[in-house]
């Protein structure tokens, strides 16, 4: 009995393995593409034509914990007071690339 169930965990686990979707790594030159797109009317040059102290820069990120991609993620997601929700307008893996985006332009000062 144990033997059979050793067996079924192993073939479960085989079969997760085989099929399951690999990670992707976000593609920042996509992630332009969808910014242009999408962000760049509130956000052109990593500004903020909202509130002029929440700008992309490096900095400002770093200020409002935001400088991480998880965080980037789900503020583009989830949207957060005049930011608007782009969770049902966009891609999971689109939201990843912005956000690998944004973190590359920060770091360059969005030069």
């Amino acid at each position: 009995m144990k033997k059979m169930i050793t067996v079924m965990l192993l073939g479960i686990a085989i079969f997760t393995f085989a099929f399951s979707r690999p990670a992707l790594a976000a593609d920042a030159a996509s992630g332009a593409k969808v910014f242009s797109a999408n962000c760049a009317s509130c956000h052109a040059g990593g500004k903020n034509l909202v509130k002029a102290e929440k700008s992309l820069k490096k900095d400002a990120l770093e200020k409002y914990d935001m400088y991480s991609a998880e965080a980037i993620i789900a503020q583009v997601t989830k949207g957060k007071g005049a930011m608007p929700a782009f969770g049902a307008r966009l891609k999971a893996d689109k939201i990843e690339d912005v956000a690998a985006y944004v973190l590359s332009q920060a770091d360059k000062e969005w030069k």
